[in-house]
């Protein structure tokens, strides 16, 4: 991405895009800027200005990682950032595709940190954000998507549907010479499919409909690299409006407990420490700050202004729920994680980056360690 000839690549897609800004025939390759930043596991993500004119507006470029394709209906994804965007004001405008990639709004932000994470405030701010994401209406989505089209509440969870799409794909992985026996073993997809199913048994009975946890529109991935914070704010708009979600990629309908609990097992990762692939249980919320998210979330979920006691059974509730739904986050993930390591098993790489399949099993781990706590009977 520092050639020139990347440069004229780049700037013939943004002319023929006609990215608002960039239209001056001025423009010369050579005075691009390209940044490459860190933060999204599936993607490249690269920072585009133009410093010699300051009108012009820096853009996102967003490059897709060679194993996200057979995870992701990238139509799909397009389809949920217009809608958000252009209906709810949530998340980038797309300004173009093109094969193997896309040109996004650019947001003056930072990215969260794993510590900034934690801070109260933030997380409060986080979970009023994660609140006005789900009152995004699913049938708006879902509805004038192609392949749901005109069905109704045709929509499944995402969680369920992403597993039961994946596991094959992830059989296959597991089934390359390179993949040593003892980790096939102890991963053991077997075992799981059958402690997939025994777990969902058990949670169409404890998240029951009457009972059950929202069904919403979900974002499905809100860890810190997926967090934005912006620089320049509007001293008009309410302070959690700062936080700004992007990466939509697996994006669509799940209860609204499963995106918390989801974002609450990020508390337990550090993507640029030293073993980035391992998860850390002893970073988990504390029940003091799973409240101090789960408050904000439910103020600013419901019109209404809540008492003390209410408030404080509707956040014991919700807690209890995401607990029930935080298994189906673990397994999700972990069978994502060898899909992504298809790359690195088949070039036999011994010290990958990312180590996928570490991350695998430490996130299989976590799903049957977290069953068993929930009493979950495998037969």
């Amino acid at each position: 991405y520092k050639t020139e000839k990347f440069a004229i690549q780049l700037l013939t897609c943004i002319k023929t895009l006609h990215v608002p800004s960039w239209s001056d025939p001025a423009i010369a390759p050579q005075g691009i800027k390209i940044h490459k930043v860190s933060g999204s596991m599936t993607n490249a993500v690269f920072f585009v200005s133009y410093p010699r004119s300051p009108e012009i507006r820096t853009l996102l470029l967003r490059i897709y990682g060679p194993s996200s394709g057979s995870l992701i209906s990238r139509p799909r994804e397009l389809h949920t950032l217009h809608i958000l965007s252009s209906k709810y004001h949530l998340g980038p405008k797309v300004y173009g595709t093109f094969e193997n990639g896309r040109l996004e709004e650019f947001f003056e932000s930072t990215t969260l940190s794993s510590s900034d994470m934690r801070d109260s405030t933030i997380s409060a701010w986080i979970g009023a954000r994660m609140a006005e994401l789900h009152s995004v209406d699913i049938e708006v989505v879902e509805e004038t998507l192609p392949e749901t089209r005109g069905e109704g509440k045709g929509w499944d969870l995402s969680v369920k549907v992403n597993v039961k799409s994946w596991l094959p794909l992830a059989q296959a992985v597991l089934a390359l010479p390179n993949v040593p026996e003892s980790l096939r073993n102890e991963i053991d997809l077997e075992r799981f499919s059958k402690e997939w199913k025994a777990y969902l048994k058990w949670l169409s009975v404890v998240d029951d409909v009457r009972n059950g946890s929202r069904r919403v529109f979900a974002h499905n991935d809100a860890q810190y690299g997926n967090l934005l914070r912006l620089t320049n704010t509007s001293g008009e708009s309410a302070p959690h409006r700062q936080i700004i979600v992007v990466d939509f990629e697996y994006a669509g309908p799940n209860p609204a407990s499963f995106d918390i609990a989801n974002h609450f097992q990020e508390w337990t990762a550090n993507y640029h420490g030293p073993t980035p692939h391992l998860l850390d249980p002893s970073r988990y919320p504390s029940e003091e700050e799973q409240a101090n998210f789960c408050a904000s979330y439910i103020q600013h979920s419901t019109p209404l202004s809540l008492g003390n006691s209410e408030l404080k059974a509707a956040v014991n509730k919700l807690k209890d729920q995401v607990r029930y739904w935080s298994p189906a986050s673990a397994a999700m993930w972990a069978v994502w994680g060898i899909v992504q390591a298809r790359e690195d098993v088949e070039g036999n790489i011994v010290e990958p980056e990312f180590d996928y399949l570490g991350y695998s099993l430490n996130r299989f781990n976590g799903f049957r360690r977290e069953i068993r706590k929930l009493g979950v009977s495998v037969p």
